[in-house]
């Protein structure tokens, strides 16, 4: 597969890029810095352009076969989250409307929280949970990856595990621990397997070993449901009636563009 790696220079991204090519995909790597070029796999494919600014990723679905989101905003607070984590997904959401993908999009275990001090004061976790809307709403066959603390597991604790409901909401590593490359290894296989598909999870490691084949783990998980348009198993605290009138015009527009083809 050619596969668009949305956040390629992230400490995921660059995983995710080693992941696909050891896989045998080609990945291409969405770049707006090109100082951070240097950081990607030797002869990676590269396409410069900035998620937050649509004009900039013109022909970036050419001969493209998946997307892998492991966008981040980093700290940069309301206006980073909405921007990057919410707005990069839908504008290159907005590429693909009407090319035939799939796609895997990693945003974090806790997502559904929204009282925490952080996410009153960020609202990232709101901003992330609505790109998973929009992933759902696109039509295009997904895997929303939750993936728990990064590298906060010790060398004992590889076997992978898929939660859903999102009910650990601690905020800190109690909630679970993953390798960044067990990260990128999921999200990457998804890709290629039907167990997977149209399915949202939190991804954590216990003690154990890592299990060689994922299919099992997928296919033990429940489909989200067509009807709704949040995690199968997910709280209702976050209404679709109360969110922004802008919001909910955008969410339309992707549900009846599907409909419409």
């Amino acid at each position: 597969m050619k596969i668009l790696v949305a956040g390629a220079t992230g400490s995921i991204g660059l995983h995710v890029m080693n992941a696909a090519i050891d896989k045998g995909h080609q990945p291409v790597a969405l770049v707006r810095n090109r100082r951070k070029v240097k950081l990607l796999p030797h002869k990676a494919d590269v396409f410069y352009g900035d998620v937050s600014m649509p004009e900039t990723l013109t022909g970036v679905t050419k001969d493209i076969d998946a997307v892998i989101f492991t966008l981040g905003s980093d700290g940069q607070g309301r206006i980073g989250a909405r921007a990057i984590d919410y707005g990069g997904v839908r504008n290159i959401l907005r590429m693909f409307k009407d090319t035939h993908i799939r796609i895997a999009l990693m945003t974090t275990i806790g997502v559904t929280e929204r009282l925490s001090t952080w996410n009153q004061h960020t609202e990232v976790h709101d901003w992330k949970r609505r790109a998973e809307r929009l992933v759902r709403a696109s039509g295009h066959p997904y895997t929303i990856v939750r993936p728990g603390w990064f590298d906060y597991n010790h060398d004992d604790e590889r076997r992978i595990i898929m939660l859903q409901g999102d009910r650990r909401h601690t905020g800190t590593p109690e909630d679970g621990v993953v390798s960044r490359t067990q990260i990128a290894h999921v999200l990457v296989s998804a890709l290629t397997n039907d167990a997977a598909k149209n399915k949202t999870f939190e991804l954590v490691a216990e003690r154990g070993k890592v299990q060689e084949d994922l299919t099992p783990l997928f296919a033990d998980l429940l489909a989200d449901n067509p009807q709704k348009n949040d995690g199968v198993l997910d709280m209702d605290n976050m209404p679709l009636g109360e969110e922004p009138d802008c919001l909910i015009r955008e969410l339309k527009q992707f549900s009846e563009h599907v409909k419409s083809i």
